[in-house]
């Protein structure tokens, strides 16, 4: 049985953008490293560009195979991924009490990073082991991820309070090369190879050190903003994308759960599951684009309430106006006039 990706489907092209200048510092050519990915570099030279993690995958393979077997060559990689590299995410834990609130917020948005691997908090004793799970990824890219993400987390540690981050041990599942220097210079410590999982260990009273940026107003800011960064990738994202999509496309006549599943050619039981998976219902979907329109559609002045109501496959305007209070705390009108609560 295939296991589920622990990845979303969109992220940040920044670091496509790092692994590309990494390629070519290594020798390569740009169209060497971005063959088949389906990006060019005038999408890379935008900082606002988005890209599928599929695309990201096939341009690590393409630095796999033309570097070769070079084991801790992903370490190299993964120190370019500092602190500012990763937007309000970085921030966020920036601004965090101590290494356990950064840890906490840190995995709790962990879409918002470049990983390819879960990753899990857990103590023991005196220990904090965190863990990550490669089972989703392909064989072949397993190392050179795994490095990646592994130095990646490492440098951000690190710059969370401008010092080494003193492991304890590290485990990993991959075999253990026939020289693994590159391994001891850049962590810090040996790896123990051939382990049943990957994880790094460190005292567990790290996890409640200060940090000195902490900044309680500045964390809750950013955690919003993460939550709302995250929320807009999930909505492209997706069956709930496609049907977000579907949905906002026909303002004038919503379809109902059966329209959309016979057009995405499944039974409304599998459409049910599926969303279910996804952590989201039909209903809420609606309710979303319903919002969404609604405030478009009020903004346009040009239509009445009960013209917005029929639109939104409301039958009484009466329950348009009950639903837009329960969303935005004011009645339609009051909202069009830009009157406060």
């Amino acid at each position: 049985m295939p296991i589920a990706t622990p990845w979303p489907q969109r992220r940040s092209a920044i670091s496509v953008q790092l692994l590309t200048q990494f390629g070519l510092d290594q020798g390569l050519s740009i169209d060497a490293c971005l063959a088949g990915t389906g990006l060019s570099w005038q999408q890379l030279a935008d900082p606002g560009c988005e890209v599928e993690a599929g695309q990201e995958l096939l341009l690590i393979g393409n630095l796999v195979r033309a570097l070769g077997e070079r084991p801790g060559i992903g370490l190299l990689a993964g120190k370019r991924y500092q602190l500012n590299t990763y937007g309000i995410w970085g921030f966020a834990l920036l601004s965090s009490p101590t290494y356990r609130d950064a840890a906490r917020l840190g995995l709790r948005y962990l879409d918002l990073t470049y990983a390819f691997h879960g990753m899990q908090l857990e103590e023991h004793g005196d220990e904090a082991h965190l863990l990550l799970d490669d089972r989703a990824i392909a064989p072949e890219l397993r190392r050179f991820i795994l490095e990646r993400d592994l130095a990646g987390m490492l440098q951000v540690l690190r710059e969370l309070n401008s010092r080494e981050v003193p492991l304890l041990r590290v485990d990993l599942r991959s075999a253990e090369p026939a020289d693994p220097s590159l391994y001891l210079s850049e962590i810090g410590v040996l790896p123990h190879f051939a382990q049943p999982c990957n994880r790094f260990v460190v005292d567990r009273r790290l996890l409640d050190h200060p940090l000195p940026g902490a900044n309680p107003r500045t964390v809750e800011l950013c955690e919003q903003q993460c939550q709302l960064l995250l929320d807009k990738r999930r909505q492209r994202s997706g069956l709930a994308g496609q049907i977000r999509g579907l949905l906002l496309s026909r303002p004038g006549h919503l379809p109902d759960m059966e329209q959309v599943a016979s057009s995405l050619h499944m039974s409304s039981r599998t459409l049910r599951r599926r969303l279910d998976e996804e952590g989201t219902s039909f209903r809420s979907l609606l309710e979303e684009v319903r919002q969404a329109l609604a405030e478009e559609l009020l903004a346009t002045g040009g239509l009445s309430l009960e013209e917005i109501a029929e639109r939104l496959g409301y039958g009484e305007v009466s329950n348009f106006i009950h639903a837009f209070k329960r969303w935005k705390g004011v009645p339609p009108r009051q909202y069009r006039l830009g009157e406060p609560a």
